[in-house]
């Protein structure tokens, strides 16, 4: 179901698993044919295949251009929160429960992700703002309408698949501040992930103060904060946050 994880993009171009493999990786994306070719109308061409046969065909939807919109505005807003009223209203779509509907047509196609809010009430997860996740992030480089050029926003969706390749219970965490993913098997709580592409001076604070409140909250002594290229780590009362590079992690 998933384009190639960092192991086997790194195989298939015989690369070593080193920082620069990450940055490489991120640009392209899993998706063997592109990475063979480079060719970007490829990405264009499956986007559009899979809205419409495996969508729109499969689930008999009419308003074709709405579902697209509604696509090429998810695509452009990765790692963001979303939600069906709102997005009813920027897209006119008619109804809240069409985009629902939409949502769960594009999640069981694997085209998109949406992660609820951690909360031990199953109804507050359901009524909260979902964060959603592409399938790929060169899907979303050659599909998004977005006129920045967001690397944190991308990275995030990246880090999102490694994790989701092997678990499917997570979440995203948000009280006073936010960490990014909390991660679940049936034994109970994995991993708290907290992801950001660059650590400097203006967000240090604010990514680890996500993580030091998530922690507290789930009694939990060690954390991780993903980054593109560094490498690090704070304690603070007992608590421990590893910041790893991407390409250590996804060893």
């Amino acid at each position: 179901m998933f384009p190639f994880s960092f192991d086997q993009f790194c195989e298939y171009l015989k690369l070593s698993r080193i920082k620069e493999s990450t940055l490489k990786y991120f640009e392209v994306g899993g998706f063997p044919e592109f990475i063979k070719t480079g060719r970007l109308e490829l990405l264009h061409q499956l986007f559009d295949d899979l809205l419409l046969r495996d969508i729109a065909v499969r689930y008999g939807v009419r308003d074709i251009k709405s579902l697209k919109s509604l696509s090429v505005y998810l695509m452009s807003n990765v790692s963001k929160l979303v939600s069906g009223n709102n997005l009813r209203k920027v897209l006119e779509i008619k109804a809240t429960s069409t985009v629902m509907e939409y949502f769960s047509y594009l999640e069981d196609s694997w085209l998109f992700f949406f992660v609820p809010k951690f909360s031990y009430s199953q109804r507050k997860q359901l009524i909260n703002h979902k964060k959603v996740y592409s399938i790929d992030t060169g899907l979303v480089s050659a599909n998004s309408r977005s006129f920045s050029e967001d690397h944190g926003r991308r990275f995030e969706n990246m880090v999102f698949l490694h994790y989701r390749r092997r678990y499917q219970e997570i979440y995203y965490f948000s009280e006073k501040q936010e960490c990014d993913f909390v991660i679940f098997d049936r034994r109970g709580l994995v991993e708290l992930v907290q992801v950001c592409y660059e650590i400097n001076a203006d967000n240090l604070q604010r990514e680890l103060g996500g993580l030091w409140e998530a922690m507290r909250f789930f009694d939990k002594r060690t954390a991780i904060l993903v980054t593109a290229t560094q490498e690090d780590e704070f304690e603070e009362d007992g608590f421990l946050i590893m910041v790893l590079p991407f390409h250590k992690l996804a060893g």
